[in-house]
């Protein structure tokens, strides 16, 4: 029984986090989405103010909301410390252009995706939030690994049967899936807190000498 409350206390806690986590994701992917304009500079500016306000949640979370485990903490101020460096820097950046966005977004989710992944895995069996950790760091890391993939000197002419004018070149194809995976990250954040919001009332205790489960 005092497991079950302490793991709906953590969720009550905790619950908050992935939701505001998924706001900047979101409204940087429906940005993305909407926008004409998939140049690299632009994607840092995107960028940068997505990492920034995640640093800041992710800063209030490590202080405020994380379970009382020292490790948790520790790795997620890591993350926010790595997210905050790795946003100031993609802003300061922006004139440089696809090797900056390149290099920027590719250190940011190699390094704060292994951490958040090992949190997760470290925590498997201990922690509610555990599968989250691994699933976003695991997602994160496939981000630097379609980066990585997309040949900096693509270029295609659109034309023919699309009857779209233009070129399709590695910043676009890089930007868009920046904003493909914010979106995903986005509704996986969503999902995951309002999971744990529902999951925040523990089980009434049984009366005595009534049998348990």
């Amino acid at each position: 029984m005092s497991d079950s409350v302490d793991d709906a206390g953590q969720r009550a806690r905790y619950w908050p986090i992935p939701v505001l986590r998924a706001v900047p994701a979101a409204v940087v992917a429906l940005v993305i989405t909407f926008s004409s304009n998939h140049a690299a500079g632009y994607g840092l500016l995107l960028f940068g103010a997505f990492v920034v306000v995640d640093a800041v949640v992710l800063g209030w979370a490590a202080l405020r909301r994380m379970p009382a485990d020292g490790r948790s903490r520790a790795t997620t101020l890591v993350q926010s410390v790595v997210s905050l460096v790795s946003g100031v820097a993609a802003l300061a950046t922006n004139g440089v252009g696809l090797p900056a966005f390149i290099t920027v977004v590719v250190g940011w989710a190699v390094l704060t995706g292994a951490v958040e992944l090992a949190q997760g895995i470290r925590a498997r069996g201990r922690s509610p939030f555990a599968r989250d950790w691994t699933t976003i760091g695991g997602l994160t890391l496939l981000l630097a690994v379609a980066f990585l993939l997309t040949p900096p000197d693509y270029s295609q002419q659109l034309g023919g049967v699309e009857q779209v004018t233009g070129t399709l070149d590695a910043a676009v194809v890089l930007v868009g899936l920046l904003g493909a995976y914010l979106a995903i990250a986005a509704v996986f954040h969503v999902i995951a807190g309002l999971s744990h919001k529902w999951g925040t009332t523990a089980p009434a205790a049984a009366p005595d000498g009534a049998p348990h489960a």
